[in-house]
């Protein structure tokens, strides 16, 4: 129960919900970038959302199916093929001995997760898989795939009617809640931060009307953007304090860089906002060189649009229970 990675790809690594409640030890959290489409690749093959799923970077790998197994492909749209056929995006599939699986030219989006049903077989290190790239540790060897890599997985599919649950499955229809489908927004949401009004005036318009672009020095630390400066009125010292998922910071030269899942731990820079998290997911499929714009929006806001999106989990949950049935029962 294995798959053998054939070439690696640009960066594919395994990645889960993150590795929460270790920052004060200066662990970073990590995890997936795009946890909208992780959640939703694990939810199709009928794994718990803390699953790890391997997220794969603009050019993917070819993979190797030893036995079968049920995969879905979430996020980013790779060009996928299974033995040189297109692949379904948001479908679960059945993956036959021997049946390869390619990635080709990026159409859409920076980031895909490949899930397979039972998850993989990985060691949990601080109850977390994901991998830190930084620390080598987490994930499979604490590393990006390499070529000759075999990942085993973690139970197998039980069903030995490959063809009827393929059958089955494809007759399945999948709608996705508006909240958690893809969204082409043209505008990330943000929240102000209590430092925002301690910037000058022009930059805090700049922030919400003017087109900043991610810097090819971005990676899953952070992304770099590029655009009209941010200062602030008067400079001044802070101490450093915890960070969190899309925290947008500015150092003295005024180029923002905004916290992503591989941030640090803390950090000193005047915060001037935060990205909401419904569209954290969004930000994870920009690429460098791809611009982006902000609207502001209150806290509260914020909070219904999350609180929103956990009940279209729940809902979307519910609708694909007869995949679950199926994988886990027959």
């Amino acid at each position: 129960m294995s798959m053998v990675v054939i070439k690696p790809g640009m960066l594919s690594s395994f990645q889960d919900a993150g590795r929460h409640g270790h920052q004060p030890l200066g662990i970073s959290v990590v995890g997936a970038m795009d946890q909208r489409a992780h959640r939703l690749a694990n939810i199709l093959v009928g794994n718990d959302a803390q699953a790890a799923s391997l997220e794969i970077t603009l050019t993917g790998p070819t993979l190797k199916f030893k036995e079968p197994c049920c995969i879905a492909l979430c996020g980013a749209d790779l060009s996928a093929t299974l033995n040189g056929q297109a692949v379904a995006l948001n479908r679960p599939l059945i993956v036959r001995p021997q049946d390869e699986l390619a990635f080709g030219a990026r159409k859409h989006g920076t980031r895909c997760y490949l899930a397979v049903h039972g998850g993989f077989a990985l060691t949990p290190v601080l109850g977390s898989t994901s991998t830190y790239l930084r620390s080598h540790f987490g994930g499979w060897h604490g590393r990006a795939l390499q070529k000759g890599d075999e990942i085993a997985f973690a139970r197998p599919l039980k069903n030995k009617s490959l063809e009827a649950v393929a059958m089955e499955l494809w007759a399945i229809k999948i709608y996705l809640p508006a909240a958690i489908a893809d969204s082409s927004r043209q505008r990330i949401r943000l929240i102000k931060s209590a430092l925002w009004n301690e910037f000058t005036p022009e930059s805090c318009v700049a922030l919400l009307t003017e087109t900043y672009r991610v810097s090819p020095d971005s990676e899953r630390m952070g992304y770099r953007l590029t655009g009209t400066p941010l200062l602030m009125s008067k400079p001044r010292q802070l101490l450093s304090e915890a960070t969190t998922f899309g925290t947008i910071q500015v150092p003295a030269g005024g180029q923002p860089i905004i916290l992503m899942a591989d941030r640090q731990t803390t950090g000193g820079y005047p915060k001037m906002a935060y990205v909401a998290t419904v569209d954290l997911p969004l930000l994870a499929q920009l690429a460098p060189g791809d611009a982006l714009k902000f609207e502001a929006i209150t806290l509260e806001r914020a909070q219904e649009l999350d609180a929103a999106r956990e009940c279209a989990w729940q809902t979307l949950s519910q609708t694909v229970k007869p995949i679950q049935d199926l994988l886990l029962n027959h």
